[in-house]
């Protein structure tokens, strides 16, 4: 990542600063999942089925190298994804974090965030990490129905789903997530409202609820299941919707609902163009760099074998590229317009490192306003209800 010289800003000026810490493995790839995942070998009592302590120093010597260029900042949340971070056993889990503690400062109260699926845990692997320091819990679920989590390939069922829950209140996380998609094969409105309440009868501070979409490099993006139609869809969200508000979890991003002051700090980091180290095989990261004003975006390698032998001469970078001005304000505004609050124009001046609005901006803003997507305060810019209902008619704008 190399720079040039300007002017240097404040510590205090920089955004939020988060970490992700990427575990690429997973017991079995699902078919619409695009991540940079890898089935691990078979498991036994001994082994983890994958190099998890050779992992762990890679991560750590990773994360070692990528903190000069955040020295003096906190990192205010953590997030463990994958692949499959529930594969960690507590050992691991607690020597990577207590490694991680040592090499960067972590802010008071950070939230500290890990995935987990059912059937890759028992109680007291949930216990021990809570006593590590994890603080927030995510549980694939996807579904409740037992046909749809065989077409989505998941290696749970509807008790373990239910189970893992239980589980996690009982490991005292207060902050649970549950992970549940929609839109799936001939799935009707009710049955997707069935999987919400069913989800919501666990008690979760938060759910995701995704629209299930076709990537490409799936098994289903080359066979395709039968997906509902978009008025079978748009009655899906507009029902899914209305029942969370109902039961108390408000949405404030286009898939995410929470309880009150639960919002996954994490992802409204990533939201608002903040800062955020990416450690671990594939793993991305973005950084403001306050001495030359430059903003960086960097992967790391991304398959687990070349990410491990790169520990040899300590390089684990893959790409890295500078952000342009242009550049800054597409991404904020891509990543921005999905939080129902919108775009807040301090932060988007503030974060993006520009005085005026870039010419770039000017036609999508009419056109969007126009449209009647988009509402213009002197504060922010907000999508309206309409804005909302057709996201991706917005983004394209700004493509």
């Amino acid at each position: 990542m190399k720079t040039t010289e300007t002017t240097t800003l404040t510590l205090e000026a920089l955004p939020p600063l988060s970490l992700y810490i990427h575990i690429p493995w997973c017991i079995r790839k699902c078919p619409y999942c695009d991540f940079n995942s890898h089935q691990t070998k078979e498991a036994t009592s001994s082994q983890p089925g994958f190099p998890e302590n050779a992992y762990i120093d890679a991560l750590l010597e990773d994360l070692t190298t990528d903190f000069p260029f955040v020295q003096g900042r906190n990192i205010e949340t953590l997030f463990f994804g994958g692949g499959t971070p529930s594969l960690l056993s507590a050992s691991a889990l607690e020597r990577l974090l207590i490694g991680i503690h040592a090499i960067v400062p972590i802010a008071e109260n950070a939230e500290i965030t890990l995935e987990a699926n059912p059937g890759t845990f028992e109680q007291e692997k949930f216990t021990a990490y809570r006593r590590a320091g994890i603080n927030r819990l995510s549980i694939g679920v996807q579904s409740f129905q037992p046909e749809q989590l065989v077409n989505l390939g998941r290696i749970h069922n509807q008790d373990e789903a239910t189970e893992a829950a239980g589980m996690a209140h009982q490991a005292g996380f207060n902050k649970l997530n549950i992970d549940l998609m929609y839109g799936l094969h001939n799935q009707t409105p009710e049955q997707a409202l069935n999987d919400l309440s069913q989800a919501v009868a666990l008690n979760p501070s938060h759910i995701s609820w995704y629209q299930l979409t076709i990537e490409p490099n799936t098994v289903f993006y080359n066979k395709p299941p039968t997906l509902p139609e978009d008025d079978a869809l748009w009655d899906i969200q507009e029902a899914g919707q209305a029942y969370l508000q109902e039961q108390g979890y408000l949405q404030y991003e286009i898939s995410a609902y929470a309880k009150k002051e639960n919002r996954c700090l994490h992802n409204v980091n990533y939201w608002q163009f903040g800062d955020y180290l990416g450690i671990g095989a594939g793993a991305h990261g973005k950084i403001t760099l306050g001495n030359t004003q430059e903003i960086i975006r960097y992967q790391k390698t991304r398959m687990p074998t070349d990410y491990l032998n790169r520990t040899i001469d300590k390089t684990f970078l893959s790409s890295s590229s500078r952000i342009d001005e242009d550049e800054r304000a597409m991404e904020f505004f891509m990543n921005g317009l999905r939080l129902n609050e919108g775009i807040s124009k301090q932060h988007f001046f503030q974060r993006t490192l520009q005085a005026t609005l870039p010419k770039a901006l000017i036609q999508p803003l009419q056109q969007a306003t126009t449209l009647g997507l988009l509402l213009e305060t002197n504060e922010r810019w907000q999508p309206t209800a309409l804005g909302r209902q057709h996201l991706n008619t917005l983004l394209q704008l700004f493509i």
